[in-house]
């Protein structure tokens, strides 16, 4: 059976909130900045669940010897925040993921072909076999600039079965374009929106993240 891309829409009640806080267009920046760092918070621990590499240890509690799990810290772990508005969702990642590498790709939209184009990129020229890569990028609209970003990370050897991600949103065409060359992947979204505008923007959505995020 051919794989197919996993979307996961997490019921948690907090999701839900800070979304609706999000989506809300007279949310201030400050506060809009507050929603999207706690959707990065709770998304990452839901998309880490059962994906960290854990090992078996014994530890001596005050009384008696116990048996513990820890993470394995030997695998290597990198998030890969898209700029600019994934800056705001790895605010809240990495209180889940503290000691993860974390690795810059900034890409920008043009507004006439919907295409991406890259203006700093600070992955490595090769990640360490077994990498697990969590990308924070809070909207999956056409899905120009997800497919740009797997692209750039496979070529470097990332296996996309050890690849989630996390966005606020995610548009149908995006999640198509995904499921047709990495259908391996895992998709951890606060919400899935149905349609998109003539300008490539996810409707009802939430407008410009980055923008609203930095107040720009």
């Amino acid at each position: 059976m051919k794989p197919q891309l996993l979307v996961y829409v997490p019921p948690h009640p907090l999701i839900k909130h800070w979304l609706s806080v999000a989506r809300e267009a007279a949310t201030p920046s400050v506060l809009f900045r507050s929603a999207i760092t706690e959707l990065g918070r709770w998304l990452t621990y839901e998309a880490t669940r059962e994906w960290l590499p854990t090992q078996e240890s014994v530890v001596q509690t005050p009384l008696a010897p116990c048996p513990a799990t820890f993470i394995n810290s030997q695998v290597p772990l990198a998030v890969v925040p898209v700029l600019r508005a994934g800056l705001g969702l790895w605010e809240g990642a990495q209180t889940v993921l503290p000691l993860a590498s974390v690795y810059h790709l900034g890409l920008t939209r043009d507004e006439k072909t919907l295409e991406p184009s890259c203006y700093l990129n600070k992955l490595p020229e090769k990640f360490a076999p077994e990498t697990r890569v969590l990308i924070a990028d809070p909207m999956l609209a056409t899905g120009g600039s997800i497919m740009a970003t797997m692209a750039e990370l496979t070529q470097r050897g990332v296996e996309p079965a050890l690849t989630r991600i996390v966005c606020v949103i995610a548009a149908k065409p995006a999640l198509q374009r995904l499921n047709s060359t990495y259908p391996q992947l895992v998709v951890y979204s606060a919400t899935i929106d149905e349609n998109l505008d003539h300008q490539g923007f996810i409707v009802p959505g939430l407008g410009d993240a980055g923008d609203r995020i930095f107040g720009t």
